[in-house]
């Protein structure tokens, strides 16, 4: 199968949208069409034939070939198919994905699945700050879906999430898995300061601890639950470096019991 390429022409002097260039909404159309699909930019009218040198293939797979920071909205609502990133993303990679599969080879900005549905992230690099947070005025975050980090994620990831599953190999910023509501959030690495803060329910695993933990997480003790099991069984499908976290006893913490008080927090043992 010959897949969909564009190319960047040269690295573009302002911040595109690139949420038109998805499986769904490149199916069945002509080159003509493709190449006459307007990007939204922050001063100038462009098309996607002005961007990219274009490349007909079957639009349910699409390689973007030396992409960069500025391109935004990579991937935004996608419901099928697969998007290869050769190079980093913009703000908001995977937004309210809800099927399919999204790959970034290098790193990818803020906000990357922000209120992601279903689907696959994998971002081969490191993502930046909110990684499956809620956008601007909304109330959650991720509701579903699978997001995987090979390197580190920034502050607040997991912001909000309500539903789904995010591994980080590596490390993470501050106030990772703030506020969740649900969902499951995994870092292979230390977390920053105050992981979890103000959690409702879900569960955080933190392959090297954190930094400063809210005071407000009971220590329940080293537990070998049932459920442990079965997450590792399904993060090993994904990241056998992650999975690795579970290879040894972890101490369950309560909370945050400043509010709900029905989330969890694993450590090391």
């Amino acid at each position: 199968m010959t897949p969909l390429i564009l190319t960047l022409r040269d690295y573009p002097d302002q911040r595109l949208d690139l949420a038109p260039m998805v499986p769904q909404l490149l199916a069945g159309k002509t080159l003509a069409e493709i190449e006459h699909i307007e990007l939204q930019t922050t001063r100038q009218r462009v098309t996607a034939a002005d961007v990219f040198r274009i490349r007909m293939g079957d639009a349910t797979h699409i390689r973007i070939e030396g992409s960069g920071d500025r391109l935004d909205r990579i991937g935004e609502r996608m419901t099928s198919g697969e998007i290869t990133v050769e190079g980093d993303a913009g703000t908001r990679a995977g937004r309210l994905m809800a099927g399919g599969r999204l790959t970034v080879r290098g790193s990818a900005g803020p906000w990357a699945a922000s209120g992601m549905k279903g689907g696959t992230l994998e971002i081969c690099g490191n993502a930046g700050d909110r990684l499956g947070g809620p956008w601007n005025g909304e109330i959650a975050g991720m509701r579903g879906g699978v997001v995987i980090v090979r390197g580190r994620v920034g502050e607040r990831a997991g912001d909000r999430m309500r539903r789904g599953t995010i591994m980080a190999e590596g490390g993470a910023g501050a106030y990772a898995g703030s506020r969740m509501i649900a969902g499951t959030l995994l870092i292979r690495g230390k977390a920053g300061t105050l992981a979890g803060y103000l959690m409702k329910r879900g569960t955080i695993v933190l392959g090297e601890g954190c930094e400063a933990l809210p005071p407000t997480f009971p220590d329940c003790g080293v537990n070998d639950l049932v459920a442990i099991r079965l997450m590792a069984g399904f993060v090993s499908g994904f990241s056998a470096d992650a999975a690795a976290v579970f290879a040894r006893p972890l101490r369950r913490l309560a909370g945050d019991m400043a509010v709900l008080g029905k989330g969890e927090i694993f450590l090391p043992g």
